[in-house]
């Protein structure tokens, strides 16, 4: 209930806590910022934005604020679609921060399983986390109450015994753990934030702000539930949009039978797999790291996230030799292809434990992986002393070596202290910044946008850094959904970026999983959310919906400093022709796209015009 007045998809809530003054507080979700920015990321960035307006109005410039300072802001967000069974892939959250350790832009990340869902039961859409404790700390939040407690027992452990611990001493229905493990504590660039064991809040290192708060957990339970505006209407809208699922190829067959990993070898054939820190897009060896070896060696069952119909979650073991682990999640495609491919590592048996080791110690196997794999082209062509080495001896291939720098990158010990800055900040320490394949600091994922065009300007754009899931290209240039582009040409592809950057501002603010959208479009979503809140929204709106929430996160991004000289990509990228493969001879043409690109968005030098903002609705 909001102002008089019901409206569905939300708990009503919002849990504030302030771990300096060691207080807490609830607000009621505001309807028209909801109707306006949805929940999850959109409604997140609102509430950051306005806590940066309040800084400035405090003296405090964008510039003072230190991601990993008191006054970073870190929110846990969920959205209309999130914790209802039959809103299709509805387990996520989104987790967003005011400043980055890794970009020093904004932080965003995502995560399934079943943490978010099971926020809303225990009564709450988001919790906003300030300041910082002095001593270790979880909060406990259990049907609508909320308690800070000591962490100084759980401190110093990985985060599959800290899940363990506190979901025994939590006992009630529907109980989740998130949190950090030695990696945030020790406020590793790349750390994450881990739920429910294998599930993680991946990129731009928000696991090492938890750890500059001495947040170690959250742990969340309840019996409640999510109202539906227009029950009838949604359960047709459900059953409908669930069946066109189960009989999509990618929804209904390849990513239920072999998870993310089918990636590989499609991706690979299409000469877009970066091998070797990218130095080129096919991998020889692509086949012994594919999602079809894992399926047939290394599979023990599918595991799905909270109301997902999909299970591409995948369990797996070693069950001997060296890396030997006889229980774990995973790889996905993106953690096979970093660990893997970047690294030239053909061992899927090293992958898979080193992927565990990930979740285990609380990284970001993408930026991990590449920042190895940048390490390993330092070290190849001679840039690294040996003895700053301390004996790991970082060479493509060397599967030994990867699962030792994941050991030793969580705890700063050796070279790990190096690893643990992230490539961008490694590359400059030893003089070769274009070593380091980023884009705002955020290391790009598995496609090779020389192969992509579109791909590259995503991630160029991309607010949060190199990141695939901004604007999956990938789905029209390679997978022909919802029609087949020309992967090598630029024509058209500012259109299509701009309008995938914009629906995923949507999927990510509802919360639910992108990979719905290989089978449902921004139609259906309208369809389908009108049902859940009662706002009956229209298409147009829902797209002008995200784009404003893009455009918004762009401001913040903006008054950090960033703007169109950052919407770039690698030199490598840029420079020197692919060496091989069906993209053979081919660079990004950036600039051109990009001009196109800017004009479709209303933006000069990557910072949006005042009409465009009017346009949107945004003040300033």
């Amino acid at each position: 209930m909001n102002g008089g007045k019901m409206f569905g998809g939300f708990v009503g809530k919002i849990l504030k806590v302030d771990l300096t003054t060691k207080t807490i507080n609830t607000e009621p979700i505001n309807e028209k910022i909801a109707k306006n920015y949805l929940g999850g990321k959109g409604y997140a960035t609102y509430l950051l934005y306005q806590y940066l307006k309040e800084y400035e109005s405090e003296g405090i410039t964008p510039k003072d604020i230190n991601a990993l300072d008191p006054e970073n802001v870190l929110i846990f967000a969920t959205g209309p679609g999130t914790g209802i069974l039959g809103f299709p892939s509805s387990g996520r959250y989104h987790v967003m921060a005011l400043k980055s350790p890794l970009t020093g832009s904004i932080g965003s990340a995502n995560s399934g399983g079943e943490w978010g869902p099971f926020l809303k039961f225990s009564g709450f859409d988001a919790i906003v986390i300030q300041g910082a404790s002095d001593t270790p700390v979880y909060l406990e939040v259990v049907n609508g109450n909320a308690e800070i407690r000591d962490a100084k027992d759980l401190w110093g452990k990985n985060t599959f015994d800290t899940t363990r611990i506190l979901k025994k001493k939590v006992e009630g229905k529907n109980t989740s753990v998130t949190c950090i493990g030695p990696a945030g504590e020790n406020m590793v660039y790349m750390a994450c934030i881990v739920n429910d064991e294998h599930r993680a809040a991946g990129r731009t290192g928000l696991g090492a702000v938890m750890g500059s708060k001495k947040l170690k957990a959250i742990v969340v339970s309840g019996t409640g539930k999510v109202p539906v505006a227009e029950p009838e209407r949604f359960e047709e809208l459900s059953k409908r949009f669930l069946d066109a699922m189960k009989k999509n190829p990618v929804t209904g067959e390849g990513l239920p039978t072999y998870g993310t990993a089918v990636l590989v070898n499609i991706i690979n054939k299409s000469g877009v797999f970066p091998y070797r820190n990218w130095q080129t897009g096919v991998n020889p060896d692509a086949e012994s790291i594919s999602g079809e070896t894992l399926a047939e060696k290394y599979l023990v069952k599918r595991r799905a996230c909270w109301g997902c119909t999909i299970g591409c979650g995948r369990v797996t073991s070693v069950k001997s030799g060296p890396f030997q682990i006889l229980y774990s999640e995973g790889p996905e495609y993106e953690t096979v292809w970093a660990l893997g491919s970047s690294t030239a590592v053909k061992d899927l048996d090293a992958i898979v434990k080193a992927n565990h080791y990930c979740d285990e110690l609380g990284m970001d196997p993408i930026s991990l992986g590449s920042t190895i794999a940048a390490a390993m082209e330092l070290n190849e062509k001679g840039y690294v002393p040996a003895e700053e080495l301390q004996g790991l001896d970082l060479k493509f291939g060397n599967a030994a070596a990867l699962v030792e720098a994941v050991w030793r990158t969580a705890y700063k010990t050796g070279f790990g202290k190096y690893l643990a800055l992230g490539s961008r900040k490694l590359c400059e320490l030893y003089g070769h910044p274009e070593l380091s394949m980023s884009v705002k600091g955020l290391e790009m994922p598995a496609y090779e946008p020389r192969g992509v065009k579109g791909m590259g300007l995503n991630y160029a754009t991309a607010n949060r850094g190199g990141c695939h899931v901004t604007g999956y290209t990938i789905a029209p240039e390679i997978a022909g959904i919802p029609e087949k582009i020309d992967p090598l040409t630029t024509e058209g592809k500012a259109k299509w970026v701009k309008i995938f950057q914009d629906f995923t501002c949507v999927v990510n603010s509802t919360v639910n999983c992108l990979f719905d959208t290989f089978a449902l479009s921004a139609k259906d979503y309208t369809e389908i959310l009108s049902a859940v809140t009662g706002w009956n929204f229209s298409e147009e709106e829902i797209l002008k919906i995200g784009e404003r929430i893009y455009n918004l996160e762009r401001v913040i991004l903006n008054k950090f400093g960033f703007n169109g000289k950052d919407d770039t990509l690698p030199s490598r990228l840029l420079k020197e022709p692919m060496p091989e493969g069906p993209a053979k001879g081919h660079v990004v043409e950036l600039e051109k796209m990009k001009e196109e690109y800017y004009k479709l968005r209303g933006w000069v030098n990557g910072t949006p015009t005042p009409e465009k903002l009017k346009e949107l609705g945004i003040r300033l």
